[in-house]
């Protein structure tokens, strides 16, 4: 067959794409508030092509480390030693151990990882995975494109929709929660944040799939005679977008929630449990040989295959650590859009060395890096021009199957869109030639 990167070029290199490929893509962004705040969320100007060998290779990696990752929460949930290794903070604790009404704490989760001979998973996104209407809706510009439709003329593929599967499970999640109830839903996230089109895009969609649905910050919910209230209408199902940490550090500003959920007054999605998974540690616990006795061989294989090493910064590694530099990166346990992440390699000794003492005194963890593959994609700057990117693959989990990806582009080390340094592409799954 065919490369399609290749063919995918030698399109856009045709007069009648070349000049409208990348003006088409940003007009249709714009009308479709496809942005990260004034940004555009993709500036690349094709999909990421995907095999169907590598889809498949992608799902059990993902499946299979979910498989180990459920039977962990349950040990944790089991074992207070165990849990005391994820540094909860103490108002986390009790929230993490409140039933959330319904079976998987995290119906809907992401896995982070780079793909290159191996799929190697970096991090757990358990609390609030986004950019799935984000997703779906730059696949349907894409779809749209003159130059994707003549692509598809030598290519079958598709291109696979997240929105739906998230829809389905938080209503799977509530009618366990809550059997015969009608779900009226919130999407709970601070007001004005960069991320809220995607909001408005997932209101329309759950809307049109015949679910009432409100936008609220958290500090306007009213938790009144056992019934939670976002801008005076009753709520039953929240779509909680807000983090954990987030709520908790704003007090008595954010506690209706909190209330709400304690009372299981409210289906919260994905629930607080979430946040025990969440924490990255839990991948250190799923690569210490310590704990191996908890998974089953089939586990253990995909943890050895798809897990770097990955450890708690404790002060009896801190030699290793320092002298190890080039290899490592340092995460803060509890973090999100690349905050406070150091790679090792981009930092000099001495600033490392400082790093490392600062998080052996805290809450961090080391993580073995991986190979980060870098992908030719066209970007559209004053001209065309072809530009070797680091490329990311995040599975989407449902009810513990794989579905869908995030897909993120970069010139740096550090893909993230929240932390400026990353570009949105939607994946197309290739199954052969038309």
């Amino acid at each position: 067959m065919t490369d399609p990167i290749a063919a995918y070029h030698a399109l856009l290199e045709k007069k009648q794409f070349a000049s409208s490929t990348a003006e088409t893509l940003a007009e249709a962004q714009r009308a479709r508030r496809l942005m990260f705040g004034t940004r555009l969320l993709s500036v690349a100007l094709r999909p990421q092509f995907l095999t169907r060998r590598r889809h498949e290779q992608a799902v059990r990696a993902a499946e299979g480390v979910l498989s180990a990752l459920t039977v962990l929460e349950r040990a944790v949930l089991k074992d207070a030693d165990l849990r005391a290794e994820l540094c909860l903070e103490p108002e986390e604790e009790p929230l993490a151990m409140a039933d959330p009404g319904y079976g998987f704490s995290s119906p809907s989760s992401r896995l982070d990882s780079f793909f290159a001979g191996q799929v190697r998973f970096v991090e757990y996104n358990a609390e609030s995975p986004a950019g799935m209407a984000y997703g779906d809706n730059l696949a349907a510009v894409f779809a749209e494109l003159p130059i994707m439709k003549a692509f598809r003329k030598r290519f079958r593929g598709r291109f696979v929709s997240t929105r739906k599967k998230q829809l389905n499970t938080m209503l799977r999640a509530f009618k366990q929660w809550g059997p015969g109830k009608r779900p009226v839903i919130a999407i709970v996230d601070w007001e004005g944040l960069p991320t809220a089109p995607e909001f408005d895009m997932f209101k329309t969609y759950f809307e049109d799939n015949g679910v009432k649905t409100v936008i609220c910050d958290p500090r306007i919910l009213e938790f009144r005679r056992g019934r939670l209230y976002a801008n005076g209408t009753a709520v039953n199902l929240v779509y909680r977008r807000v983090l954990t940490s987030e709520l908790l550090a704003r007090g008595a500003e954010t506690r209706a929630l909190l209330d709400a959920y304690m009372a299981g007054a409210v289906c919260v999605i994905n629930s607080f449990r979430a946040k025990l998974l969440h924490k990255k540690l839990s991948l250190a616990l799923l690569s210490d040989e310590r704990y191996a006795k908890l998974y089953t061989a089939q586990q253990r294989a995909a943890i050895r295959r798809h897990i770097p090493w990955t450890r708690r910064v404790r002060p009896e590694l801190a030699d290793d650590i320092i002298r190890r530099r080039r290899q490592l990166v340092l995460k803060p346990n509890d973090e999100y859009g690349g905050k406070g992440v150091i790679l090792g390699w981009t930092t000099g000794p001495a600033e490392w060395e400082k790093a490392v003492a600062e998080a052996a005194a805290g809450c961090y963890v080391v993580q073995e890096a991986v190979e980060i593959p870098k992908v030719k994609f066209p970007v559209a700057l004053e001209s065309l021009q072809y530009i070797d990117l680091a490329v990311d693959l995040d599975p989407y989990l449902f009810n513990g199957r794989a579905g869908g990806f995030m897909t993120r582009v970069s010139a740096e080390a550090l893909l993230n869109v929240t932390a400026g340094a990353g570009s949105l592409v939607p994946t197309f799954v290739i199954e052969g030639s038309a």
